[in-house]
């Protein structure tokens, strides 16, 4: 691997300010951003499987943590990234010149940045971080890399220093990094007490601290971790000088960006522990004299021992993430091997290494879930039931191994009345009880288990998944869990008992439908689906009583018809009946209800029923499944498309807790509209093409806008919404009142594309693309944010759901990559502005083979326009079908597992 070792460009001279736009280096995804430290809110996830989860900054700040209540380094918001002193500083002192920080963060430094004398080159990779920095002054050249190892377990830090002089220089290293070694709690709460409870201790190569308990007023407990800070030089040396306590290397005038025990050691406190102080590994090395040209580095290794109080041993932890031990070329080997599976190539070297960062933020929300990076400081671990499921659609696109069993192990958190388990756990199939007293229900996360097993199913062919069996969550809360059982207790276990005590176990069809037909005799007074305690839009929150989502009403309607597809399919293997729970026939029975009174009742006499556990299993013919599931289906479709429809053109998306309706226009020329009320039901497919077409030309007209670089979630709708939710109290543009939220954005173009609206669906990608490609109005990383604000910052980026969905997209829609029934059907949707390069082409899996279909529009023809004319898979041609063509599940598999095989497509005019 070339990269890690690559000599960094030339210094920038000083005074001068180099561009702020970051770019690749090489087809790996490396990138690189001169003046990084100019940027607030910059970060960078480091991690491998399992713990530790850190992030660095251009100024080496981030936190490092093995969990909620284990924190290495002191918790971190997104705000005390910048103003915060805390970070993983490294000091050089220079025979001649005063101290100086490698990581930028000393006093004078800090003072100077307005000057432009210094500023931070970051270089970046899967999932590795370099900051570059030179003292001008010597000509001292440092490298701090950031990484954790594929294995997790220990975050690196490398640090080089080279002399770019002309002259000897003398110097010595130190780095400082604070250690917490405690529960974020305990940041507001009990801070100074729980300091008192640590314990530091100087070992060979640096500092352990250990808690005597953990601070808990529920019930102290002995303490059960170490932190650790670990430090060799080239040779292997331990550090000459270790401190621990913070006080003392501070001094009482000084702090961590001018410590006593750095520019003024006289005035240092001692370098013995100091039981009680906070604490600081001060790790410093012996002096060393570089020639001209000659470099050094030093090795750092920190972590937390988690379940006893032992930390592992500082020279074998030191020697696994040594320059020597190739670690870092494995951790980059390792992230690119994962990348590999999924790869775009437009053309445009900039383009294609853009999306490979999108392709790692699915892997990131596997391993974060929604915690322990700087912007999701609210998190606490584990992962969202959404979470769950979206971002399984881009393991599924990356033809990930085991994607089917952690399906499977999800269904374990469904409930009997529709609703699902809140609290889960970081491994597949852990959920929790809910043991606090909020009680709430999404009413979408029913529809999304069913939108990725769809997509398993048309890739896999794997028919059988449906009729695997898996229990059922059971807690204290039930009746679309708005209703304590006072029978339940923790005892009882959270499994799902039929009424003989046994553990029942439904089939995975009838988990989907029993989430989809509770949820869709759910009606609010309008018919469509009671909003209950939000929909996807966490913000729309206030509308318990009598809020509707219009939207979800669409996705549900169209998940219902794709059921009855489903179902379809078993049949034609032969299975004519498919056995169900008894009180499933409740719902069936009432599928011809359309009044809003008689699917409350009918709903109502299911709840009663499964509150007392199933009662047996019966054979339900498929006809009569089929019958009842487009029954509903139809109803709920027509209610969108005849009575949500309003005459400026288009969708209404909700009904607030008043009962009225949300979207249209208001007091003259007032325009509320929210882009969520749009996609659905083009998502869903249950808009007419006229319907689709408007819509398109509404949310352009009302919600697009440039300097956001796409479209706004909803217009401004001038008031607090105490009646909607909480996101009309957020500053407008901001998160979910009107921000480009990417997800919804990226759903928009899938929606556009299935009307074969492709160049709308293209031009929306592509604008996204650009506008966070130009740094100066993103302010981040390559990869996609949750939104960006009113002045174009991407906000919350790595973690975000969007992510799957673009791969989704663009692999599926755009390419039309997708799999049906098993077999391979790609059908481009791609228009003629995307081939500017001559050809595209994407490498994917499909079947266990590794596929590379390129596509070819040599007269520039139009989606609508064209049709294939020719095909050919491995050199041999292949019939296609109008504009799309089919390649037999069979006829990939017998294909050399170990190759990457051609498909191309040669588009041309249609007859």
């Amino acid at each position: 691997m070339k990269e890690p070792s690559d000599p960094l460009p030339a210094p920038t001279a000083s005074g001068s300010h180099p561009p702020a736009h970051w770019h690749f280096v090489d087809d790996r995804g490396t990138f690189r951003l001169e003046g990084a430290d100019r940027t607030r809110y910059l970060y960078f996830p480091l991690v491998g499987e399992g713990t530790p989860f850190a992030s660095v900054t251009p100024g080496m700040a981030g936190d490092h943590t093995a969990g909620h209540d284990r924190f290495l380094l002191p918790p971190t918001s997104v705000e005390a990234l910048h103003e915060d002193r805390y970070r993983r500083a490294v000091w050089l002192r220079i025979d001649g010149h005063e101290p100086w920080a490698a990581d930028g963060g000393s006093a004078p430094q800090r003072a100077a940045r307005f000057s432009g004398a210094e500023s931070a080159t970051v270089t970046a990779g899967p999932l590795w971080h370099r900051v570059a920095r030179t003292h001008a002054a010597s000509g001292v050249e440092t490298e701090l890399t950031s990484f954790v190892p594929p294995e997790g377990g220990v975050e690196a830090l490398h640090v080089s220093a080279r002399n770019g002089g002309t002259a000897p220089v003398e110097f010595d290293v130190t780095v400082a990094i604070p250690v917490y070694g405690r529960s974020a709690e305990a940041l507001r709460d009990h801070r100074h007490v729980t300091s008192l409870l640590n314990r530091a201790e100087h070992v060979e190569h640096g500092v352990v601290v250990r808690p005597t308990m953990i601070f808990d007023e529920r019930g102290h407990r002995r303490g059960d971790m170490a932190s650790f800070v670990y430090g060799r030089d080239a040779e292997g040396r331990a550090p000459v000088l270790v401190r621990s306590s913070l006080n003392a290397f501070t001094g009482e005038r000084g702090d961590l960006d001018w410590p006593a025990a750095i520019v003024a050691p006289a005035e240092a406190g001692t370098s013995e522990p100091v039981p009680g102080d906070e604490v600081i590994a001060a790790l410093t090395f012996a002096r060393v004299t570089l020639a001209p040209s000659e470099g050094r580095t030093w090795t750092v290794a920190m972590g937390l021992a988690v379940g006893s109080d032992d930390a592992p041993d500082a020279a074998a932890t030191l020697a696994r993430v040594d320059p020597k031990s190739g670690a870092l070329e494995r951790t980059a080997a390792a992230w690119a091997e994962r990348l590999d599976a999924l790869q775009f190539h437009f053309g445009d070297a900039e383009r294609d290494g853009w999306h490979r960062w999108i392709g790692i933020q699915p892997i990131l929300r596997r391993l974060y879930g929604n915690s322990f990076l700087p912007y999701h400081d609210y998190g606490r671990g584990g992962r969202g039931w959404r979470d769950l499921w979206q971002d399984s659609l881009a393991l599924l696109l990356m033809d990930a191994e085991g994607v089917a069993e952690s399906l499977h192990a999800h269904f374990a958190g469904v409930r009997l009345d529709g609703t699902n388990a809140t609290i889960i756990g970081s491994r597949p199939g852990e959920f929790k009880a809910d043991r606090n007293a909020i009680a709430r229900t999404w009413m979408d996360h029913g529809a999304w288990p069913l939108l990725t097993v769809k997509l398993h199913l048309d890739r896999s062919g794997d028919w059988g998944f449906l009729l695997r069996e898996q229990t059922y969550f059971r807690d204290r809360l039930t009746m679309r869990a708005r209703v304590a059982d006072p029978d339940w207790t923790e005892a009882a276990g959270t499994l799902q008992r039929d009424r003989g005590g046994t553990a029942w176990n439904g089939t995975i069809l009838e988990h989907l439908l029993v989430q989809h037909l509770t949820t869709a005799f759910n009606a609010g007074d309008h018919g469509c689906l009671r909003l209950e305690d939000a929909d996807w839009n966490d913000g729309m929150d206030l509308g318990r009583e009598q809020g509707e989502s219009v939207a979800f009403t669409a996705l549900y309607a169209g998940n219902l018809a794709d059921l009855a597809d489903l179902a379809e399919w078993l049949r034609d293997e032969g299975h004519a009946t498919l056995r169900l729970a008894n009180e499933l026939g409740i719902l069936l029975d009432g599928a011809r209800e359309t009044t809003v009174e008689g699917r409350r009742a009918v709903l109502a006499r299911y709840l009663d029923a499964q509150r007392k556990g199933p009662s047996g299993a019966s054979d339900v013919p498929v006809e009569r499944l089929t019958a009842a599931l487009r029954s509903i289906s139809g109803h709920l479709a027509g209610l969108v498309r005849e009575q949500e429809w309003v005459e400026e053109g288009w969708f209404n998306g909700y009904y607030d807790n008043h009962g009225r309706r949300v979207e249209g226009r208001f007091d003259g020329d007032r325009v509320r509209m929210t882009l969520t009320g749009q996609v659905f039901p083009l998502m869903a497919g249950i808009a007419t093409p006229v319907q689709a077409q408007a819509v398109a030309r509404a949310a352009r007209e009302h919600l697009w806008s440039d300097a956001c670089g796409g479209y706004r979630l909803n217009t401004d709708f001038e008031e607090v919404r105490m009646d909607l939710g909480r996101a009309f109290g957020f500053a407008y543009g901001h998160k979910e009142n009107g921000a480009m939220f990417t997800h919804m954005a990226v759903m928009f173009a899938f929606g556009l594309s299935r009307y074969g609206l492709a160049r709308e669906a293209w031009d929306l990608l592509d604008r996204l693309y650009l506008h966070l490609r130009d740094f100066e109005k993103s302010r981040m990383y390559p990869g996609l944010p949750e939104y960006t604000d009113p002045q174009g910052r991407g906000r919350y980026p790595w973690l975000t759901g969007s992510a799957a969905w673009y791969l989704h997209v663009m692999l599926s829609a755009m390419f039309g990559v997708r799999g049906r029934r098993g077999d391979l059907h790609v059908a481009p949707s791609l228009p003629a502005a995307a081939f500017t390069h001559g050809e595209v082409a994407v490498t994917t899996g499909f079947a266990g083979r590794r596929v590379r279909v390129i596509v070819r529009n040599p007269s520039g023809v139009e989606p609508g326009a064209f049709r294939i004319a020719r095909a050919r898979l491995a050199g041999h041609d292949v019939t296609p079908t109008g504009a799309s063509v089919t390649i037999g599940r069979a006829s990939l598999v017998a294909l050399d597992a170990g190759a990457t095989h051609e498909l191309v497509i040669e588009l041309g005019p249609a007859a």
